[in-house]
């Protein structure tokens, strides 16, 4: 290779500042990045410069295995387009192999068994934030990382709210290092009028662009920006909805125990006093106590998964309780839209320290799940909401 090719394939010389690994101390480096920002190609230069320290065996890790041949490996800035050719390793089957012994295997993240057996001294996971099976495959990656002085790995995504991608941004031994797509001055005119153009400060353009982690959903029917913090208590009727578990095991969804009151021609949501993996007199009793708490009017309860069995555990609690039961005919999504509508009129109010409630609003999709969970304090909510103000939108003064 010639004077030119040395300098063509020296990536220090080309590398964006983001696109380096990180000085100190680090097991995690963990590269955010918009569209276009260079990821893909700081992925392969990195494998690349430990294949030639002689580090291996590393692991290339995608959400489905052509992913990662195709993007990984022979992509535009895949592995075998930054090697230089007398130094490019084979492909053969599932693994890269290079001339000085150094292996390089190619792993699906929706298949997590996969990662039962092998050790690597590295890996590289790319888009992380798409994983179907992200905890499930990152984790048991991480009992095959334990092969030489210093295990490292570099995961590079389009960030997205995930948990798993929460939880490596708090883990200490993570070092983050950005970027937007804007700092790729290589990209096509095009794409940058068009796309950048047109998507630039919305949210959507902020996560793909900009490379920041969006908490909220783009398809969410919450934002964190509708959310008000309560001036006041109740003015009107308070109830205490309930959405039971089918079962009291430690492994059951929660059982969502929301306190709600009516307020001008609102709300106020004004506790969450939601409990998992607990039996069925255990969360009766709380939701009872939140009745008194509060001097609730009823408790609203949803009976699909107990019918009479529901009233009836609440009944043993305290048989003066008033008990309204309610019956989900249509699907979460569709349920909570009306209560959505009342957020973005400005009509609900929050107490505060809510957090867990608004994280699992913001989290809810299309398919009725909040991070692959039962909303379980969201429905709570719902059937208070829905008790509230939408079967009354007329305000009522309590005991009238």
């Amino acid at each position: 290779m010639g004077e030119l090719g040395q300098v063509f394939y020296k990536w220090s010389t080309w590398a964006y500042p983001h696109q380096l690994p990180p000085e100190g101390d680090w097991t995690t480096w963990l590269l955010l990045g918009g569209r276009g920002a260079g990821k893909t190609r700081a992925g392969a230069e990195w494998v690349r410069g430990l294949a030639e320290a002689g580090i291996g065996p590393i692991a290339l890790v995608s959400e489905t295995m052509s992913e990662v041949e195709a993007i990984m490996v022979r992509g535009e800035s895949g592995i075998l387009r930054v090697c230089p050719p007398h130094e490019r390793p084979r492909l053969v089957e599932n693994t890269l192999r290079w001339s000085n012994g150094v292996e390089a295997h190619l792993l699906p993240a929706a298949d997590p068994e996969r990662f039962r057996g092998p050790q690597f001294a590295a890996a590289w996971c790319d888009e992380i934030g798409k994983w179907s099976k992200a905890e499930a495959a990152f984790d048991m990656l991480q009992f095959g990382l334990r092969l030489g002085d210093n295990p490292r790995q570099l995961v590079t995504t389009t960030p997205r709210a995930t948990r798993l991608l929460k939880r490596l941004l708090a883990d200490p031994a993570t070092q983050v290092t950005r970027a937007a797509t804007r700092i790729n001055q290589h990209l096509a005119h095009t794409f940058l009028k068009t796309v950048v153009g047109r998507y630039q400060g919305t949210v959507l353009g902020r996560q793909e662009l900009d490379g920041e982690l969006i908490e909220d959903r783009i398809d969410a029917l919450w934002r964190r920006g509708v959310f008000r913090t309560a001036t006041g208590g109740a003015d009107g009727r308070v109830v205490v909805a309930v959405d039971p578990p089918v079962t009291g095991t430690a492994r059951a969804d929660a059982c969502g125990i929301i306190v709600a009151g009516r307020q001008g021609e609102g709300a106020v949501v004004l506790e969450d006093a939601t409990l998992k993996g607990i039996a069925p007199q255990v969360w009766a009793e709380r939701a009872v106590a939140a009745y008194r708490a509060h001097e609730a009017d009823c408790i609203v309860v949803e009976v699909n998964q107990g019918g009479d069995l529901v009233r009836q555990v609440l009944h043993q609690a305290d048989p003066s309780v008033p008990v309204r039961t309610v019956w989900a005919s249509r699907g979460k999504w569709v349920r909570a839209e009306p209560v959505a509508a009342l957020y973005a009129r400005g009509l609900v109010s929050h107490v505060a320290g809510l957090h867990a409630l608004e994280d699992e609003m913001c989290a809810l999709g299309p398919d009725g799940r909040a991070e692959g969970h039962s909303p379980d304090r969201l429905d709570a909510l719902v059937w208070a909401l829905t008790e509230l103000v939408l079967n009354d939108q007329r305000p009522r003064v309590r005991g009238v």
